[in-house]
């Protein structure tokens, strides 16, 4: 009986940990280039872009004159965080930060798949997740709005109150965490939650203004964006390159984008199709039936997932958000989103060979670009597909709750029955 207990131990927890901490070590060395990963550069950022940006910051003022500006005003507190280890440097200061996030999550996720009626499974896919996406995991601050996202969710079940105010604070950070109070319960919960999550979204931004001009800058360089070369718009324009389009694909507002005739139309159909899907997340919200433990965190990660595919821009460390929202639907034991999550985990290998890998193909629409960005947005999109489907036959179409009487002295419980929709006795 001990042996077994003892086996269990190591397998659910020790085993885990010692795997995150081996995969963590070599995500660390390609950080700091011990490892070196084929391709650009892609920690340079921190030192020469986050960095110039926190000096701008401690002057008193926004980056008002640089067009690689695009975030919301709360992300100068990621950016100025390294500050809080002032015996690091600011580039080992970030990846330290970083790092410390990834171990929050990660705690966070095997603290509750040792729960009863959840799972280890969003741990171990969070473990396996950072390392598939390499030292760009660590080397841009989404990992942190990645922690406030999970950390709001797996709160939200207990706290509508706490999901509130880190969605909130999120949406201030990043945007996307708005998205968290997608799959809230009808009634009191989505009341209570969207009332707090909008006072705290809006004390955090008065802040932002008051605390420093040009805090929504950000707004004019985000408007002026094009079509990113990695996004699923953008295989419109690798392939026309084959048949005489004279576009061209240069850095544009701090990213590889697509520069020439068409661009626009596909930008603007980009952005119809994102009206589109929160249109569809709207008609899901009025049509759902049953809310369960998982549903939160399902309708989060299904939203997050059309606003990804969807988008004009498609950066490698979106993934973060995605495979972080996945790994706490695995979590629930009641969700159903392990397919797409596990299409999530292999795209998010592939983003890896998309770039840094091999990101000079990609620009140049050669046939190994085609394939690793065809590849990797062709996963996104099936898992989108299959994402929403699941939420919607698990929500509307299979679900409905039957009321069976029990005896006085026991609660009333509810039994699930699947099919048509039509209740049967």
């Amino acid at each position: 009986m001990t042996g077994a207990a003892g086996n269990d131990s190591w397998i659910h927890l020790r085993l885990p940990l010692f795997l995150w901490g081996l995969t963590r070590i070599i995500v660390l060395l390609c950080a700091f280039k011990v490892v070196v990963v084929p391709g650009p550069d892609v920690t340079c950022e921190v030192g020469e872009i986050y960095q110039g940006w926190s000096e701008v910051l401690r002057s008193g003022t926004y980056p008002l004159d640089d067009a690689t500006w695009q975030y919301p005003p709360a992300a100068a507190f990621a950016v100025l965080a390294p500050a809080l280890l002032p015996f690091l440097g600011y580039t080992a200061a970030f990846f330290s930060l970083a790092f410390l996030c990834d171990a929050f999550v990660f705690g966070l996720l095997v603290r509750t798949g040792r729960r009863p009626g959840r799972s280890m499974r969003g741990a171990w896919l969070w473990l396996a997740a950072v390392p598939l996406l390499g030292p760009t995991a660590y080397a841009r601050y989404d990992i942190m709005v990645a922690a406030v996202a999970v950390a709001a969710l797996l709160a939200a079940v207990r706290s509508p109150r706490t999901l509130g105010v880190l969605a909130g604070f999120g949406a201030v950070l990043k945007v996307w965490p708005a998205l968290l109070l997608a799959g809230t319960p009808k009634g009191p919960v989505t009341w209570r939650s969207w009332r707090v999550a909008a006072g705290a979204g809006a004390a955090v931004l008065l802040w932002c203004v008051v605390w420093m001009p040009g805090s929504l800058a950000f707004l004019s360089y985000q408007s002026e964006r094009g079509t990113e070369v990695e996004s699923l718009g953008a295989t419109v324009f690798h392939v026309a390159r084959h048949f005489g389009w004279d576009g061209v694909a240069r850095m544009n507002y701090g990213s590889m984008e697509f520069i020439g005739p068409y661009v626009s139309w596909v930008s603007a159909g980009a952005m119809g199709m994102t009206v589109a899907a929160f249109g569809w997340l709207a008609l899901w919200r009025f049509r759902a039936r049953r809310f369960v433990s998982s549903t939160m965190a399902d309708a989060a990660f299904v939203a997050v997932l059309l606003f990804t595919v969807t988008s004009r821009v498609i950066s490698p460390q979106y993934m973060i958000w995605l495979f972080g929202l996945a790994a706490v639907c695995l979590a629930y034991r009641s969700s159903r989103m392990r397919r797409p999550a596990h299409l999530v985990l292999w795209a998010t290998a592939v983003t890896q060979f998309e770039f840094p890998v091999w990101f000079w193909h990609v620009t140049e629409s050669d046939p190994l670009g085609l394939a690793v960005l065809f590849l990797r947005n062709g996963l996104l999109v099936a898992a989108a597909f299959s994402a929403c489907r699941t939420l919607w036959r698990h929500t509307v179409t299979e679900a409905v709750v039957v009321r069976i009487p029990v005896p006085a002295d026991r609660p009333e419980r509810e039994r699930v029955l699947t099919g048509s929709g039509s209740s049967r006795r």
